[in-house]
């Protein structure tokens, strides 16, 4: 076994030491917060605005750290830092805000406007302190592309803990921010304030982009508010479950990218974990039953199988020959037709149940055309299977049909 899978083997399982195991469980929790979070906002499509605020908290990094060593003389404290992060990140947002609605200028143009700022302050600023006698500035770096090698014991668990407030946040607020994505007309009538649900919304986003500056990096955070609600959407039509399924991405994007990272040091960590859930993103683009691309191309290929068995028994029912190869070799695959193309008595059953539907179908379209094209594929399947029996009865007896007997009943 190489030595690397050991070291990765060990640290998934939790047996490489107390400081792994909390920075592998509090990037779990973060990437959890940011997949449930992340879900509402994709749901408010929101979405680039955490890629302002992400780009917006440079500037207050440095600041942060200035400030530490000023008062304190040391400006390695994770809290001032993430609180400076959270300071600029907080007016970035604002600035995207009143530009919105003071200007006529768009929200992704005031996001790049505020993005590109507040990035080149930072860089600046950044240049400036690592030009200075002073002690601890080269770490700051790490806060570009994320690092959980030289984190300390407490820095992670203050990062577990402000995650695993932020994931409480969203189950408290659940229900309020599913009404503000879907309804915000409901949702006021019920006695909701939309401005301050938004204001909930986005503070709960900058948490998440703020505590995930140490594991993923202010360039790469983003990923962890979209990626997994994008590939929780292929596996579910139901709110109830997009939520949970994003932050179940989130976790196990981040808990695996940290096990990666303390195997490989050298890597960066932030960078892992966005591969990694890319990675999953395109597991569930290929294979979610609900919305992947294997599950529509059986559907598709299903659908056309239906269609070719039934253009073929409408063709045996009204005597015409079957020229379509496709349809001659699902005729004979299902035992409708013989070898030679001459119908077998389950194929003349079949045809004159076909035709019976069609002429029904065709009927009952003529008399309710808006219903027959809002129900989709409505003459794919049995009319028995779609409209009450009263009004197939009613729609044979227009007919002159014989009614035939409901499925399961016996003479």
């Amino acid at each position: 076994m190489p030595p690397w899978f050991e070291a990765f083997l060990s640290a998934f399982l939790l047996s490489a030491g107390y400081n792994t195991a909390v920075v592998a469980v509090g990037s779990a929790l973060l990437g959890a917060g940011g997949g449930a979070i992340g879900a509402f906002v994709l749901l408010r499509k929101r979405s680039l605005v955490s890629d302002a605020m992400s780009h917006a908290t440079l500037p207050g990094v440095v600041l942060g750290f200035l400030f530490g060593l000023a008062i304190f003389g040391d400006g390695r404290s994770l809290p001032l830092l993430l609180v400076g992060a959270a300071f600029t990140a907080g007016l970035g947002m604002l600035a995207v805000n009143w530009i919105k609605a003071n200007t006529r200028l768009t929200e992704d143009t005031a996001i790049g406007t505020v993005l590109s700022t507040f990035f080149a302050l930072g860089m600046v600023l950044l240049t400036v302190l690592q030009s200075l006698s002073v002690s601890g500035q080269a770490g700051l770096s790490g806060f570009l592309l994320g690092s959980t090698s030289g984190m300390l014991a407490s820095e992670a668990m203050t990062i577990a803990v402000a995650a695993g407030v932020v994931a409480l946040a969203v189950l408290a607020f659940f229900k309020e921010l599913t009404l503000l994505c879907f309804d915000e007309g409901f949702a006021a009538s019920t006695g909701l304030n939309r401005n301050r649900l938004d204001l909930t919304l986005l503070v709960l986003l900058l948490a998440v982009v703020v505590i995930g500056l140490k594991t993923v990096g202010l360039v790469l955070v983003i990923a962890l508010t979209i990626i997994p609600p994008v590939a929780a959407r292929f596996w579910t039509e139901r709110v109830g479950r997009f939520v949970p399924i994003s932050a179940a991405i989130g976790a196990f994007g981040s808990y695996l990218g940290a096990c990666l990272s303390a195997s490989a040091p050298d890597l960066p960590t932030g960078a892992l974990i966005v591969l990694i859930l890319f990675a999953l993103f395109l597991l569930s683009l290929a294979l979610s039953p609900v919305r992947g691309i294997l599950s529509a191309f059986i559907r598709h290929r299903r659908f056309q199988r239906i269609v070719h068995v039934r253009q073929g028994l409408l063709a045996l029912a009204h005597d015409e020959p079957i020229l379509e190869p496709i349809t001659r070799r699902l005729m004979k695959r299902r035992g409708y037709v013989t070898g030679d193309l001459r119908p077998t008595e389950s194929g003349w059953s079949a045809a004159r149940r076909i035709a019976r539907d069609q002429a029904l179908w065709n009927l009952w379209r003529e008399d309710c055309p808006d219903e027959a094209h809002a129900l989709a594929d409505w003459s794919l399947r049995p009319i028995d299977e779609v409209l009450p029996r009263d009004m197939v009865a009613d729609l044979e007896a227009r007919l002159g049909l014989k009614a035939e007997p409901a499925r399961g009943a016996t003479a």
